[in-house]
């Protein structure tokens, strides 16, 4: 049971992070490809635009993150302390 609900919540740490990973790594291989290009190599044009980024896509998909941990939380962590 208990390795169950551990694999379960690595499962859905993966499943919440991967939104806000692929935009990253989309974004640092646009800004890489860009300053590749241009020869700008400006150590804020590889900071501030993934960060832009991760910030849009964590605001948009915030009520998914906060529903699956909320079910995670409601079918599997609260009746496992409750002794069910």
């Amino acid at each position: 049971m208990f390795f169950d609900t551990l694999r379960l919540a690595l499962w859905i740490a993966v499943i919440i992070s991967a939104p806000i990973l692929a935009v990253a790594l989309v974004a640092g291989v646009a800004v890489g490809l860009f300053q590749a290009l241009t020869s700008i190599q400006e150590m804020t044009l590889t900071f501030v635009p993934k960060a832009v980024a991760m910030l849009v896509v964590f605001w948009m998909s915030m009520s998914f993150m906060s529903g699956t941990l909320v079910s995670f939380f409601t079918d599997r962590i609260i009746p496992l302390i409750g002794g069910q």
